[in-house]
Formats: structure tokens, sequence, C-alpha cells
């Protein structure tokens, strides 16, 4: 009878110690949460929102508690509450993480290379093995939408912009001149080997704010971390040889390169266009130091330097009998010091230095012709998370020019043209996600240049918004400021920064292995250098231009087994008003359609890889003084089809093969004119032209190492 009693006195008291929880659980837009996990911390008690976000769960627990309520993708929910046997109504509203693997990213304009990369469009093994390239990393990327071949040149030009608007940076440091010396109207090289980098960012407008000095474009090269192995390369070219050594210990590395390179013996088999006196020929050394620094520390050395020369007979145009003797001796330095750290959990600085020498000797005739210019360039760069949704960049910078040109002509009229320029900047820019989907980076630079003690403030924006799970579309803007050309800041030391506004619109979707990417773009130059009066000597920032364009860009790599192939296509509208130009026209290195096909094979049974690129280049304008309009010329179209294969007859050897131009289509750039008339008041021209129809390259590349797989395909 007593236990009786007691259980009838028991239950009461359990039903009125239960507590009823409840409620909604919501996202940031106000629509129900299904699945969520709702629980009394440190208890069994607890339940899981159904197709609407509602949930309910009794507890008999007493006292303060914490109400948890979790759900992939979002930020967890904690609410304190007290049981007492009151119903208790919670509506919970989850905040979105932001998820590096899901977040939209900053993208405009820019085609990323990356061992690590995983939203990579443009791999760095591409550069290594397209055909038509070379190796070079310049020749592969102009087969990417935004570029146009000027194959007299062989450097980037980017939409509408000339060669020297496009800047190249290694681990954030500037180099002055990234291209090797070449003979008039014949392209050059860059001058850094694909290898020695884990990754490529080619951006064709709206960049960070932290590059300046960069009109159109910037190539940014990020080198090696570390290497695992240590191993010897040895190539055995056409054109030469080259020696390789890696040594590597834990947590660094050392690596050293030289490679002579002399034309002379394939010119001497292949005929030429140019009439050379002394072909090409070039000593080349590279070398490389990594060293991890504490736990996620880093520093890092690099260096390169380059001797080369050649010489020519230059034929007048009216004679051809007439010819001059040009000839050029170039010596170039490049040394770069990189350093990062991380200074807490939130927060990491890097920077660096880096240094550049570049001496041209040259001889035309009996005139002679030494051009000098060094530079100095240190950076800082503080980066890290104010809150998970905010992240800051800032940092300062110092660029230092000096250039000099001595000029001892036969005739005694020596002179010196030389200045000095000091630009100091900083810059700040941050990025705000309001969710996974959208984000927003807004940034300002500022900079003081010394020779016109000009200060200037160009602000930068990005907005990126994810339409789906592998799709997003992205609009940046930014204003963009670059010291013009060397041969007119000589003239004139007081001439202002010529300057463009970037407007871009992109749609980028990737998926299984698949790129579309489509972009549309404004650019409006102004203060370009203008003759005054047409006088070379009298010089203003009085032009101005524009250049607008439709981009188009599909990659491939998933259907058709062993097949990787992109498609690019890039329509181009732009006229400047600068220089000698006597009114608005279209300069003569831009083309209103560049068309590319890259394809590449793999043939896994032979252990070999075909590779095709097809290239064309509707005709340039060029100025034809034998009529009144100007640049109102156009040159034929340009059409190219090159072909490399390469073969693996053991894991560590590669015999490498590649061929430009296999059709033999005689490519025209433009048209060179006498400077006077002849006796009937003609201007006598002559084509500008490919040096040879072809080119030819074979080599053999050994690795000696302990792992007898490792081979150098990614660095042909």
């Amino acid at each position: 009878m007593k236990i009786l009693f007691t259980l009838c006195f028991l239950f009461p008291l359990a039903a009125l110690a239960q507590t009823t929880l409840s409620g909604k659980i919501t996202d940031d837009k106000g629509e129900g949460v299904p699945g969520a996990n709702v629980v009394l911390e440190g208890t069994y008690d607890g339940g899981t929102s159904d197709a609407e976000g509602r949930f309910q769960f009794t507890t008999t627990e007493q006292g303060p508690h914490v109400l948890v309520v979790s759900f992939i993708g979002y930020k967890e929910y904690r609410k304190a509450v007290a049981l007492e046997g009151s119903p208790i109504v919670v509506d919970a509203r989850l905040e979105e993480t932001i998820n590096e693997l899901e977040a939209v990213t900053i993208n405009a304009g820019a085609f990323t290379a990356s061992d690590a990369s995983r939203r990579t469009v443009f791999r760095a093994l591409d550069i290594a093995t397209t055909a038509g390239a070379t190796a070079d990393i310049a020749g592969a990327l102009n087969t990417l939408p935004g570029t146009q071949k000027v194959g007299e040149s062989g450097r980037l030009f980017v939409r509408g912009g000339d060669s020297n608007e496009t800047r190249t940076f290694i681990d954030g440091m500037l180099v002055l001149d990234a291209y090797g010396p070449s003979a008039p109207n014949t392209p050059s090289r860059g001058r850094f080997l694909p290898f020695m980098f884990k990754g490529v960012s080619f951006s064709t407008g709206g960049y960070s704010a932290e590059y300046g000095q960069a009109l159109s474009s910037v190539l940014a090269l990020d080198s090696r971390d570390e290497t695992a192995m240590t191993r010897t390369d040895i190539g055995i070219l056409s054109v030469g040889a080259d020696v390789a050594h890696t040594q590597a210990w834990e947590g660094g590395s050392v690596a050293a390169k030289v490679q002579y390179t002399n034309i002379r013996p394939y010119f001497g088999l292949i005929n030429q266009r140019i009439d050379w006196k002394t072909a090409p020929a070039s000593i080349e050394g590279i070398g490389a130091f990594r060293q991890k620094v504490g736990k996620q520390g880093m520093v890092k050395v690099y260096g390169n330097f380059n001797h080369a020369d050649y010489s020519l007979y230059s034929h007048d145009i009216d004679d051809y009998n007439h010819s001059t003797v040009y000839d050029l001796t170039n010596n170039y330095r490049y040394l770069n010091g990189f350093y990062k750290n991380v200074l807490n959990e939130k927060w990491n600085v890097r920077g660096g230095l880096s240094y550049t020498s570049i001496e041209n000797n040259t001889w035309t005739g009996l005139d002679h012709t030494v051009e000098t210019q060094k530079g100095l360039h240190a950076k800082t760069v503080f980066e890290g998370s104010l809150s998970d949704k905010a992240e800051l960049r800032t940092g300062v910078e110092v660029i230092q020019r000096n250039y000099d040109q001595v000029n001892d002509l036969h005739v005694g009229q020596d002179y010196t043209l030389s200045f000095q320029e000091l630009i100091t900047a900083g810059f700040a820019e941050m990025d705000l996600y309001t969710s996974n989907a959208f984000v927003m980076q807004g940034g300002l630079r500022s900079e003081y240049n010394s020779l016109n003690k000009k200060f200037s403030v160009d602000p930068r924006l990005s907005l990126a918004y994810k339409t789906g799970k592998s799709s997003q579309i992205h609009f940046a803007y930014g204003a963009f400021r670059q010291t013009a050309k060397n041969e007119l800041v000589r003239i004139d030391h007081q001439l202002g920064a010529e300057k463009a506004e970037h407007f871009i619109l992109n749609y980028q979707v990737m998926e299984n292995n698949r790129t579309l990417r489509l972009q549309a773009y404004y650019k409006r130059y102004r203060d370009l250098v203008k003759y005054v009066n047409g006088d070379p000597l009298q010089l203003a920032n009085t032009g101005d231009g524009y250049a607008k364009g439709l981009e188009f860009f599909w990659r491939d790599n998933r259907s058709v087994r062993n097949l990787d192939y992109w498609v690019s296509y890039s329509y181009l509208d732009t006229q400047r008003d600068y220089l000698d130009s006597p009114y608005r026209a279209t300069p003569s290195f831009a083309s209103a359609h560049n068309f590319s096909v890259v394809t590449k094979y793999f043939f896994t049974d032979i252990r070999s890889q075909l590779g095709l690129t097809y290239s064309y280049t509707s005709g340039r304008p060029y100025n034809n003084p034998n009529t009144e309009t100007f640049n109102g010329g156009k040159t034929p179209y340009y059409s190219d089809l090159s072909v490399n294969v390469s073969y693996l007859p053991k894991p560590y050897i590669i015999i490498h093969l590649s061929c430009t131009n296999v059709l033999g289509r005689d490519n025209i750039f433009g048209y060179e004119y006498s400077t006077s008339p002849d006796a009937q008041g003609i201007f006598n021209s002559r084509a500008i032209r490919q040096p040879a129809t072809r080119f030819l390259f074979l080599g053999i590349f050994i690795t000696l190492s302990k792992d007898k797989s490792t081979n150098q395909l990614p660095t042909l």
C-alpha cells in the first residue's frame, strides 16, 4: 500500500517537471531549414527540424541550460534557456558560414594556373605542353581570350593595350623587363622558365589594388615553395643544352640551372629572311633557394642572369645593296628575395625585395649607344581576418628606377638622356562576404611619383554572385595608371602617368572538368602621351582612347578519354589618339578577331602525347604614307597550325619534338616604308614577315634521381 501511494505521488511530480521546447529554424532569407539538429547541451534530449523547419521535444531536465541548433553550412546557434516546466518557444535564425570550398570567388579577368588551386582554369602544365608555345609563358597565354597575336613581337598585348602595359611580378615583386632581347621585327621570348614556378595568374583586367604600374594586365608568377626530391636534369637541345640540379633536405632545397642557347647552327640549316651577320647566342643561369622558417614561415631567394648577343645587316628599303650593321649585346640580372610568416591565428605577413639590372650595348653602323636601367622594388603586405565575413589586405611598397642612355655618335653629336624615378605607394583592400553566394571586394591604391611630383588615389571594386553550385557572375571596376615608356620619359621628365579605367562583366561555369567563360569589357584611356604638332621631342598627356570587346572560353578534358582541349575567341574594338596619330585610329598591334583551338591527346599505351594548336587572327591596320587615311591599310589574316609530340621511351627520359606553322603560311604582320618618297613621289615598302616559315625544335630531356619515374614533362 505504501509503494502504491509513493508511485501515485511521484508520477504527478515527474509530469510537472517536464518542459516542452518548440520553435522554428530559418535561414538568413527567412526560409525553414529542414533536418537541423536541436539539442540541450550536455544531455541526450533534443530533436530534428521537419520539412518546414519546425521542431518540438520535451525534457525532464531542470534549471539553466543551453539550447544548441546546428546544421551543415551554417554557424552554430546557441541560446540560454531556463527549464522550469513552462513551455519554451525558440525561433532560431541560422547564419551561413563562409566556407572556402563553397564561397564565391573574385576572378574577373583572371586565368589562374596553380598546382594546388582547386579553381584552376589554366594549369601550370599547360604552359609547357601547348603546341606552338615552345615552353614560353607568353606564347601559351596568347592562346587565351583577351590577347592579340603580334607575331613580330612575341609579347603579351592585352585588350587593346600595348605590350608595355602588361607587367610581370614574381612572388609579388616587380620585374622591369620580362622578355629577352630580339632583333627588330622578330619575336622575343620570356626570360623566365615555367618549371621554376608552382603557379601562374594571368589577369586581363580588374586586378587587385596590390598591383600598380600596370595599365592593362598583370602576369603574377609564384615560385615553388619547396622540392621534396634531389635530382639532376639534363637537356640536349637542337639549339643548345642545359643542366639543372636540385638538392633537397627536410624543409628546404636549393636549385640551379645553366642553359646555353646558340641558334647559329640551326640557322645554317634553315633559310632565314633576316640577313644575320652573327645569329643570336646566349648563356643563362638560374638559381633558387627555399627554406621553411618555423611551422608556417618561408624564405625564398630567386635569381636570374643572362648574357646574349647578335648582329645583322639592316638593308635599306630603297636600295637592298646598301646595308648597315646592327649589333646588340644584352646583359640582364634579376634577384628576388621573398618571405612570409604567420603572426597569429588570424594574421600573416609577406613581402620581399627585388633588383633588376638591364644593359643594352648597341652599335648601329658607327653610332654607339649604351642603355642602362636599374630598379629596386620593396614591399610588405599584411593580410588577415577582421571577422569570419571580412578579410583585409594592406601594404606599402617602394619602386625606384634609374635610367641612362649614352649616345656616342660618329658625327660628334654625343648626348645623354637619363631620369630617376621613385614611386612610393600604399594600398588597402577588403573582402566582405554577406554569404557563400555574394562577395564584395573594395580597395584603394595611392601613389606618389617623384618625377612629376604628383599624388594619386585609384579605386578598385569587384562584386561576385554565385548563381548556382558551379556558376557565378562577376563585375569589376578599377582605375589604373602607369608611367609612360622610357623613350618618352627620358625626353620629358614631367610627363604625367597614363591612365585607364576597366569595366568588366564575367560569367563562368566550372563543373566536371569543364569550364565555360563569357566576358564583356570596356576600357577607357586618358592622359596618353601625344606628340605636340607631330614633333616627337614635344610631348604632352593629351591623348585618349578606348577598347571594348567580347570574349569566349571553353575547356573540356572530360568528354573524351585522354583528350584535353580548349577553344577561345576574342572580339576587340579599339581606337587611340596618341603619339603621332592625327586622330583616333585603331593601333597597328590590334586585331578585331582572335581565335585559338588547343588540343592535347595522351596515348597511354605508347607513353606519348600529341599536341595541336590552331590560331587565327584577322588583319591588323598599318599606315601607308602613300594614302591619306592614317592606319588605313589592312594586313592579310594570320593563320598558324603548330604541332608537338612528347615520347617517353623510359619514365625518366623524354623526347620532345615541336614544329610551328606546319602548313607554311606566309604570314605578314605589317609593312615598313622608306623615310622619303622616290622621284615619282611614292614611298617604297617591304612586308614584315616571320623570320622563317617554320621553327623546328628537338629536345632530349633526362632526369637522374632515386625515383626512376620522375621526369621533366612539366618543364618542357
